[in-house]
């Protein structure tokens, strides 16, 4: 939110991403703008104001914790073995996409062309953080040819949409992650 909004204006914001925050974790990505609007005290018109559609309301959500994985990547980047540093941060993107609903959504590839407006900043900044290390790991023989990095955000987010309503959400995504890592044949190393 812009300083040189009115105060009044940027308490909405503020109260209206908290309510968001909530309301996406209990409901999920479809979670009403209309009870957003209501539990924060405001119009369904303030709220499209601020967030003109809901991947802009999601990506505000996810804004902090997209942040913090971007920032690991980072870190992970120079590590000794490519392909243990793509698999720990990749398990990263799991662990959060289950443990929150609604994030794996806010990441999800939605057909926007690169440099679009309606380009998805979140899924854009994941895909950023996550390149290098799928292009060391590809560089050293860790990785098939032709993995790129929106193939295996798709892959997270569909075992984190697949598993989100498991009464164990976590413990399954992280399962078939591995078993998506170690393929169907016995002895593939995870």
């Amino acid at each position: 939110m812009p300083a040189k909004q009115r105060a009044d204006a940027r308490r909405n914001h503020a109260r209206i991403l908290a309510v968001a925050e909530a309301e996406v974790a209990e409901h999920g990505a479809d979670a009403s703008l209309e009870q957003i609007a209501r539990t924060a005290g405001v119009g369904s018109a303030t709220v499209r104001r601020h967030f003109p559609t809901r991947r802009a309301l999601l990506e505000a959500v996810a804004h902090t914790r997209i942040e913090t994985l971007c920032a690991r990547a980072h870190a992970l980047k120079d590590a000794e073995d490519a392909r243990a540093a793509l698999l720990e941060w990749l398990g990263e993107v799991v662990a959060y996409c289950a443990s929150v609903r609604g994030f794996a959504a806010a990441i999800a590839h939605d057909g926007a062309a690169p440099g679009s407006v309606y380009e998805n900043s979140c899924t854009t900044a994941i895909e950023t953080a996550g390149t290098p290390l799928l292009r060391r790991a590809a560089r050293d023989g860790a990785v098939a040819p032709g993995v790129t990095i929106t193939d295996l955000i798709t892959l997270i987010v569909g075992i984190a949409l697949a598993t989100e309503h498991h009464p164990d959400p976590a413990t399954e995504a992280d399962r078939l992650f591995h078993l998506a890592v170690a393929g169907l044949s016995p002895g593939s190393p995870a």
